[in-house]
């Protein structure tokens, strides 16, 4: 985004003062903050388990259990990070700030829940099962790399103010900036 005559390239901050204060105050960016490695660790080696068994036949059971247990950890950091949402925007999901991280993990979500419809009906062989978890997990890391780069955003953005001269109030008003 491109503000001013001086083709200098800015964007609008990820957070406004209000935002960025309500995100610092909630427990829930702690909860998101250990749940996000946690789910990653589980993927990783959910990833392994279901390569495994594809490539050698080997560790069915392993590569089921672990994808629902992926999956079940994908359904609490989505809730979890909703009410996080809710708290820092006023919205449970598609915040303007989050928008599309929130339409690729619709994505995952969906993914992640048509496996656990053929697994539990039997509407999809266990290679098929197999084969709907590496897509929503590739799905994942699309979306978990879209994270990653709105945290480094936020950090940048904090780095910013930390370096700028106070520019959080009007002189003449003392009201915060916008």
């Amino acid at each position: 985004m491109r503000h001013g005559g001086s083709g200098s390239s800015t964007r609008k901050p990820l957070y406004t003062a209000a935002e960025r204060a309500r995100r610092d105050a909630t427990r829930w960016t702690l909860v998101q903050g250990l749940l996000a490695p946690f789910q990653f660790l589980v993927f990783l080696i959910s990833a392994v388990l279901v390569i495994r068994f594809l490539l050698t036949g080997n560790g069915e059971q392993a590569a089921t259990v672990s994808i629902v247990i992926k999956t079940l950890t994908l359904y609490t950091i989505m809730v979890t990070g909703a009410i996080w949402e809710k708290v820092v925007f006023g919205q449970y999901l598609f915040a303007p700030a989050f928008f599309w991280e929130d339409a690729v993990s619709m994505i995952v979500i969906g993914l992640h829940t048509l496996y656990l419809w053929g697994l539990l009906t039997g509407g999809l062989t266990i290679h098929q099962q197999m084969l709907v978890a590496l897509v929503a997990y590739a799905t994942y890391v699309v979306n978990a790399a879209q994270f990653v780069w709105k945290l480094r955003m936020a950090r940048l953005d904090a780095a910013a103010r930390a370096s700028a001269p106070d520019s959080s109030f009007h002189l003449e008003s003392g009201v915060p900036a916008r």
